[in-house]
């Protein structure tokens, strides 16, 4: 059995800095070791483009478009036709993302942060595609947005109560979990984990962050959700191997992956 059969990465960010530029080896090595498949997600247009790169590059790897909440302040309307422009020009775009709202630092816009989810996810329905949601300190905007437009999806990195979680899986969407789910104090996410239905629960490592016990701090990679796939199956009472396959069946059906 090769090392990391069954193991799809629904969120990766190989183009951060803390790669030092070896996001696209350590993409070919991963890939070698039986990864099945990755998705980028993207943060902007240069993001979006770098993921466009890699996915003509390597057969099971994906992409998103689409601009993270922390670049609201500086995008135009211009922005939004470059991106409707990247989602169109290649099949291997699977979703609108990483969008949402993040109200965690001082000095946000909250109501360009809003325009910017909203304008992303008219998109993503538009096109048909999925959205990716980044959702930090700001649930309850959030939720009126996704309530209101109903896009599919996934909840990405989700660490937020059973009562909110039941919600998001009423609007049709998909959880996705990381590395943190292995943290000693993930306490509501690990409960989400135990409670929600198999087939609505995605993997995800966020990396070069959120890697898990017992590498946390370290830069993370696709491999290690190893760790969070052994701790969610011990959370669900099934065999590791049950729970990888069915998160990958789960990846391929909300993006639409055939294999």
């Amino acid at each position: 059995m090769e090392k990391y059969s069954h193991i799809f990465d629904t969120h990766s960010h190989y183009d951060d800095a803390r790669f030092e530029g070896r996001g696209d080896e350590l993409i070919a090595s991963l890939f070698n070791d039986g990864v099945s498949g990755i998705i980028h997600a993207a943060t902007d247009l240069e993001s979006a483009r770098f993921g466009l790169k890699m996915s003509e590059k390597y057969p099971r790897y994906y992409t998103s478009v689409g601009i993270h909440p922390e670049y609201a302040d500086c995008f135009s309307e211009d922005d939004i036709l470059s991106l409707e422009k990247l989602a169109r020009a290649s099949e291997k775009v699977v979703a609108i993302g990483e969008i949402g709202l993040d109200y965690h630092y001082e000095g946000y816009d909250r109501e360009r942060q809003i325009r910017l989810f909203r304008t992303q996810t008219e998109l993503a329905n538009r096109l048909g595609l999925p959205v990716i949601v980044h959702c930090r300190d700001a649930v309850g905007d959030c939720m009126d947005i996704l309530r209101e437009l109903r896009p599919r999806g996934v909840m990405h990195c989700f660490s937020g109560s059973v009562e909110t979680a039941r919600e998001v899986l009423s609007l049709g969407m998909y959880l996705g979990f990381t590395g943190a789910l292995t943290f000693k104090n993930a306490k509501k996410p690990q409960e989400v984990v135990r409670t929600i239905p198999l087939d609505r629960l995605l993997l995800e490592t966020d990396c070069p962050y959120m890697a898990p016990e017992p590498h946390r701090g370290e830069v993370c990679s696709s491999g290690l959700i190893e760790f969070t796939a052994k701790k969610a199956a011990e959370l669900k009472g099934i065999g590791y191997e049950e729970l990888l396959s069915a998160t990958e069946e789960n990846a391929e059906r909300l993006f639409g992956i055939k294999k």
